[in-house]
């Protein structure tokens, strides 16, 4: 991600006006965890001392080994360290206090993409770490050590994540479907000693061979590594080199079921987490303990409104951070029951998610703006053949959501009675910064609503002012520090003050993304900053474009991209998907028929200079469009991106062959 803009110093045109507001219903009000007088206080003492206020809630919330004495070290500011005098343990923390009156409460709930289903307790999950941390200290892996894990979304794989911090050992979960070469690249950045896989996955109805791709890519590189842990989860036969592989139910067979934690400070690094650079180099996000689990846990708390008998399905994959925050820490540190599934969304049909909230009684679900649109386009009648009466809270993550999609989730699944939580956080910020608590806020169809207390979320211009006009937009930046906060790229320390802090001079953190405020002081993210459309004069964010496209009946998915145009400097293309079959033969009437719709939305200055049908939008199996890809298709430049992680390969092709 980069934070330089060749944009003006003028503000951001937002030309999104939604007006709609859904207070939280009555009945959830009266049960949630966080009131109206609840919140009031926590934001009153945030603001009256914030270093005051974490301290507080670090004290409250975390089991220590030994207390901190200093709250906040900000003496080598941007490079921020919290409770750093204090000892624990993240695993001790998300098992261990569980285990005398809750061990037998369920943990995790599994379902393979085959069907087949498993259940953890917290008892049992606690046994299965200890065992695996046994055997990692067996091979030798020890306090500090990089552990690199490459696993389907299967419950080994938060196994192996806790086992990790159980010994102090700092992992880095590579999503499994990154290709040999990007896995490569990350073993040989962090120079891991270990690498934890499995003999593939499943998805979508195909194997995903992941020790053959961890095999291509320790024959390339990767020196440092001493041992491969496989799990057996397909059964597919894998070649096994001798001294360095290990199956990993041999590995495991001897070893006891209990495993005494390693103490470490607060700011022993927890994980590495790869992120995607704009220069093409991945970039080792590095979070610390405490502070991480601290934002992890309150967050699962506050934003969820966790309660004992919830059963909490967050759908991404342990290869994200929302899959660390919220499926394989935040959600254990407060004591939940998580669902976690191993396959596609659309596997065998598109009922897939439906029907396991039906069958597992999930009451909080939490997902990505892209699969609720493409399981938009699919229609009601899939979601309307299961019950989902036991859902109660309804959540959005990964990017801004267009209010059509947000008003289907809300109308079509949480049938009008479930508050829906649109949050807006990073890999960087460790968890959800900005959103709304559902038992008190009022929601907007598209709005993140109000940054969490604590957080000191503003919007600035070119200069570093606060952009104080309702709708005008600006650099999104938090002014203060907050304790899950990346504290630094591994191995790049320049390189974090450069990215995150340097373009308004160490002041605050710069996220990359612009956003605007409307009269209640709502925040609407727009996109990112590198997003920004220069279009003759007026800067215009693509997510307000693209919710205009999608609120069109007709349309289910859009992606906007600039490109150069010599008069107004660039002009809008958008990539459309529409609602049933793309349309074949002269297609101009319907694109002009859009422009004048985004008109009509809008304004004149928003409409679409280029339109191009597809099938489908290039995603990763995440579920986020690579809008990279789409501009260097929409420009007619070479793809030198890494395309490893496509969900649909095949689109790129059609793309291009419309050139």
């Amino acid at each position: 991600m980069s934070n330089e803009s060749t944009t003006s110093s003028q503000t951001i045109s937002s030309v999104l006006n939604e007006q709609r507001l859904f207070p939280p219903p009555r009945k959830f009000t009266e049960a949630a965890r966080i009131k109206a007088a609840d919140l009031a206080a926590l934001q009153r003492r945030a603001d009256a001392d914030p270093v005051g206020y974490w301290a507080d809630l670090a004290r409250a919330e975390i089991a220590w080994r030994k207390l901190f004495t200093q709250t906040l070290d900000d003496s080598a500011a941007p490079n921020y360290r919290w409770f750093a005098d204090g000892e624990l343990n993240v695993s001790w923390n998300c098992l261990d206090v569980h285990l005398a009156e809750h061990g037998h409460r369920t943990a995790i709930i599994f379902e393979g993409e085959p069907g087949d289903v498993r259940e953890l307790s917290y008892r049992q999950l606690h046994a299965e770490v200890c065992r695996f941390a046994n055997a990692l200290k067996a091979r030798g892996v020890r306090r500090g050590d990089r552990v690199v894990i490459y696993m389907p979304l299967v419950p080994e794989a938060v196994v192996a994540m806790q086992a990790c911090a159980r010994i102090g050992a700092i992992h880095s979960v590579v999503f499994g479907g990154f290709s040999a070469l990007s896995l490569k690249d990350r073993i040989e950045d962090a120079g891991a000693r270990c690498v934890i896989t499995a003999d593939g996955g499943r998805r979508g109805g195909n194997i995903v061979e992941l020790k053959t791709a961890t095999d291509k890519a320790l024959a390339e590189g990767c020196p440092s590594v001493e041992t491969v842990f496989v799990l057996r989860r397909t059964g597919e036969a894998v070649a096994m080199q001798a001294g360095r592989d290990v199956w990993w139910h041999d590995a495991i067979v001897d070893q006891p079921a209990a495993c005494e934690p390693e103490w470490v400070d607060a700011e022993h690094p927890l994980f590495l987490l790869y992120t995607s650079g704009s220069t093409g180099r991945p970039k080792g996000i590095q979070h610390a303990s405490a502070g991480y689990l601290l934002n992890a846990k309150l967050t699962n708390r506050w934003v969820f409104d966790l309660h004992h008998d919830d059963v909490f399905w967050c759908t991404a994959d342990v290869g994200w951070i929302t899959g660390h925050s919220y499926v394989a820490y935040g959600p254990l540190a407060a004591g939940a029951t998580i669902v976690m599934y191993e396959g596609a969304p659309t596997y065998p049909d598109g009922a897939r998610f439906w029907r396991m909230c039906e069958q597992h009684g999930v009451t909080i679900f939490y997902t990505a703006p892209t699969a609720i649109r493409a399981l938009m386009k699919l229609g009601e009648e899939l979601p309307a053949r299961h019950d989902l009466s036991k859902l109660r809270l309804l959540g959005s993550v990964g990017e801004p959501i267009n209010p059509e999609a947000w008003m289907w989730y809300h109308r079509v699944i949480g049938k009008e009675r479930c508050p829906i939580v649109d949050t807006w956080w990073q890999t960087e910020t460790g968890a959800i910064l900005i959103s709304p608590i559902p038992g008190v806020t009022a929601t907007k169809p598209g709005s993140c609503t109000r940054p969490l207390p604590g957080i000191f979320a503003d919007i600035v211009d070119d200069e570093g002012r606060s952009v104080t006009t309702p709708g005008a937009g600006g650099y999104l930046v938090i002014r203060k520090p907050w304790p899950s906060m990346l504290r630094t790229i591994w191995g790049d320390n320049e390189r974090y003050l450069k990215t995150y802090w340097e373009k308004f001079h160490n002041r605050f953190y710069v996220a990359g993304d612009s956003a605007h405020r409307d009269a209640d002081g709502y925040f609407w993210i727009m996109g990112r900053i590198d997003d920004v459309l220069n279009v003759a004069g007026h800067r215009l964010g693509t997510m307000e474009i693209e919710s205009a496209l999608v609120a069109h009946p007709r349309i289910a998915e859009a992606a906007v991209v600039g490109r150069q145009h010599e008069i107004k400097g660039e002009s809008v293309f958008a990539f459309v998907v529409c609602r049933g079959a793309r349309p074949a033969g002269d297609t101009r009437d319907f694109e002009r028929e859009l422009r004048e719709w985004v008109a009509e939305q809008l304004g004149a200055i928003a409409k679409p200079d280029d339109i191009r049908f597809a099938d489908n939008l290039p995603k990763t199996r995440s579920g986020k469009i690579m809008r990279r890809l789409l501009r260097a298709i929409a420009r007619g430049e070479p793809i030198t991106q890494d395309v490893s992680t496509l969900e649909n390969p095949a689109i790129i092709e059609q793309l291009r062959g419309q050139s």
